[in-house]
């Protein structure tokens, strides 16, 4: 089962590179791409004849850069559910819920977010060529957790033993995923947005080929707003009521209880600014990017560098 579960990752690894090149495809030469528009735009000299473009530029094929786009939608789908089997056959392995690690918490987080954002393609089809910065980052932190992460299955230290994990991580675990989905829109609105303002150079050039800035900034919105409560249930509630039962105290400033709490005032600062009329919505974007920042430095700085009670992280 372990090693099914660590074949499932690399399925999923492959997968979401493969929607990558597909997605990247209809930013070369679909409709929003560069291909596209030097093959179609007819340039108009200034009294003159009109510019013909070279014909051995490609002329575009919008049937099948969607085509493209579609298969990438579906590929992205596939990798999830081997993501997804992958974390199961993992806590087939162990006999438990498979999320007592450093690794089992990213494959479990990036999980979530694989879901979520099948619901957002589900909901939202004009959105899916996003799927390529989605399967960017999910690349990025499978790679990260597969590298430096991994640790072969095995049992819960005794501390996780208990069914608080089931709920504390569990609830942590949801809202992180939903974080990362949140954040990937938010990033691309500061982008689209600084196109729209004029900046030119990397990256908002980038910017022409995404979706209307207050389309993204909706979509950040609600993602950050849906997960919010579930973060602060599960780390600000359920994690000092299974503090008091494991080490008799209900808050003890460890490392990651300091930066969980950061994180849920980094949160709160961005939906209250972004409640506030008077607050310019790219500042708010900005906290909402601090956030995931913060949330970063809760899993991977925290455990790296610090020594708490919460050092669990299996490395």
């Amino acid at each position: 089962m372990a090693a099914l579960s660590d074949a499932l990752l690399v399925v999923a690894m492959l997968g979401y590179l493969v929607a990558m090149i597909c997605y990247a495809a209809v930013y070369a030469f679909g409709e929003r791409g560069v291909v596209a528009r030097v093959a179609t735009r007819e340039l108009v000299g200034a009294g003159g004849p009109p510019v013909v473009v070279d014909e051995s530029v490609p002329a575009p094929r919008p049937a099948r850069s969607r085509w493209a786009g579609l298969a990438g939608a579906v590929v992205l789908v596939v990798a999830g559910i081997a993501q997804i089997g992958s974390l199961i056959f993992r806590g087939v392995a162990g006999d438990r819920l498979p999320w007592g690690n450093m690794y089992e918490y990213v494959l479990a987080a990036t999980s979530v977010a694989a879901v979520a954002w099948i619901v957002v393609m589900v909901r939202r089809p004009a959105l899916r060529h996003l799927g390529l910065y989605v399967a960017l980052t999910q690349v990025i932190l499978l790679g990260v957790a597969a590298l430096f992460l991994y640790v072969p299955v095995g049992p819960l230290v005794p501390a996780l033993d208990s069914y608080w994990l089931a709920i504390h991580v569990t609830a942590v675990a949801i809202s992180s995923g939903i974080f990362l989905i949140g954040f990937v829109p938010a990033g691309l609105f500061l982008i689209r947005s600084g196109w729209d303002k004029g900046r030119a150079g990397f990256p908002f050039s980038l910017g022409e080929r995404l979706p209307a800035a207050a389309v993204l900034e909706r979509l950040s919105f609600r993602l950050h707003a849906f997960a919010f409560p579930i973060w602060t249930f599960g780390a600000l509630i359920a994690g000092p009521i299974w503090a008091e039962a494991a080490w008799g105290r209900y808050w003890g400033w460890d490392p990651k209880e300091v930066w969980a709490f950061i994180s849920w005032i980094v949160y709160a600062g961005y939906l209250h600014a972004r409640a506030t009329p008077s607050v310019k919505q790219t500042t708010a974007t900005w906290i909402a990017v601090l956030g995931f920042l913060t949330m970063l430095m809760n899993l991977f700085g925290v455990n790296i560098f610090f020594t708490g009670l919460h050092s669990y992280g299996g490395l």
